[in-house]
């Protein structure tokens, strides 16, 4: 399959073709410590002045707690009554992960939590440098690689929490479809459905691509192999969370104790509206996630009159449905976007083509923002990210 199906005309007019042999991805690697560097310096630094340890903070506050109570007991029988008190609705992959690890080397398991969480990022880094340098060449795959460790939320990414983990498997499955890859693909897309409830994204993505790529070649059987394939992560733990409650609705029933249910968007519009219009003095925190939702939206309809391609844009518009359209915690909702890095692709295009001065000044703002927003939504605001 030629990459050229994948090449937003529109875009690429004002960039040079895509190297050959494809961009080293180590600039773009060491962008991302460095900027993931400072921000656990000033993390650390604002946390010692708290008074409280940057360990606790990363390793085992809030959902990370979560994550090691299923390692360490596993999952819950019974369905309850309690709000936001049953573990099903958490994945298995990260957790299961994280014990596995912690049985055989030498730290206590939220150390290997967190170790998972930052060596995923890396990964997640590279892949997402991957999916931009196979697009629009080196230069954008750097930009959008930092743009992504730069985002409001990216202290989330080395915490213990799975979002860095997601982030890798989407985005190399991405590229494996970019690069016509479709077992790889669907096996990624296993790995992602069994992460988050949100893998259902990468899903879509890979069968929606896997069907239209059978169709043009029915009799390679790579193609109906990955769109059989790719549901299993995913459709399997939701299976098996129904068996293990004796209900076919059983993962449906633990996300409404968790007021997570489905609305279309109800209850996110009514809190940006209360928000825009009715409160008086919002919290920065709250700003910061109204924003990231507003600016998410907008970045999809540029990327969709940017004729991006297809499976990306079905995975950054399957993961915006799911996240506005459902009820639940409002608080985390920006974090629940950061895996939806195709959305910043315009914006590395746009930098890639910009002087000098301009991309270092617009660098640099997100850098020193994104650090000093991260570290207060960690520390500051009491709400969970």
């Amino acid at each position: 399959m030629s990459t050229t199906a994948f090449r937003p005309p529109l875009l690429t007019r004002a960039l040079p073709p895509p190297p050959t042999p494809r961009g080293s991805p180590v600039p773009a690697l060491l962008a991302y410590l460095g900027v993931r560097g400072l921000g656990l310096l000033v993390l650390t630094l604002w946390a010692h002045r708290r008074h409280t340890g940057v360990r606790h903070v990363l390793a085992t506050q809030w959902d990370a707690n979560w994550y090691l109570g299923i390692a360490d007991h596993g999952y819950t029988h019974t369905l309850g009554t309690a709000y936001d008190a049953n573990n099903l609705a958490f994945f298995p992959l990260y957790p299961y992960l994280t014990k596995a690890l912690a049985a055989v080397t030498p730290g206590s398991r939220a150390s290997v939590g967190l170790a998972i969480a930052v060596v995923a990022s890396v990964v997640a880094a590279w892949g997402v440098f991957a999916v931009g340098d196979r697009l629009y060449g080196q230069r954008a795959g750097v930009l959008l690689t930092v743009l992504w460790a730069a985002l409001p939320v990216g202290s989330v990414q080395w915490m213990g929490y799975t979002e860095s983990l997601f982030t890798a498997c989407a985005a190399w499955a991405l590229y494996a479809v970019l690069t016509d890859r479709p077992l790889r693909a669907a096996s990624l897309a296993v790995l992602a459905g069994l992460t988050r409830p949100t893998g259902l994204a990468v899903v879509v993505a890979v069968v929606g691509w896997a069907l239209y790529r059978l169709r043009r070649r029915p009799r390679d059987l790579r193609f109906l192999g990955a769109a059989l394939l790719a549901p299993l992560g995913w459709g399997g733990y939701v299976g098996w969370v129904g068996l293990r409650l004796g209900r076919w609705d059983g993962y449906l029933a633990v996300q409404r104790l968790w007021h997570n249910e489905w609305d279309g968007g109800a209850e996110t519009l009514r809190r940006v509206r209360q928000l825009l219009a009715q409160d008086a003095s919002p919290p920065l925190f709250l700003l910061v996630v109204t924003g990231t939702l507003i600016g998410a939206v907008v970045l999809f309809g540029v990327a969709v009159a940017d004729r991006q391609p297809l499976p990306l844009l079905v995975f950054s518009g399957v993961l915006l449905v799911i996240v506005l359209g459902s009820g639940g915690v409002y608080f985390s909702r920006a974090r629940f976007l950061l895996p939806a890095f195709p959305l910043l692709l315009p914006l590395a295009l746009h930098l890639a083509r910009a002087s000098l001065r301009h991309r270092a000044l617009a660098l640099t703002t997100a850098v020193l923002g994104g650090t000093y927003l991260s570290a207060y939504m960690s520390l500051v605001w009491a709400k969970p990210m």
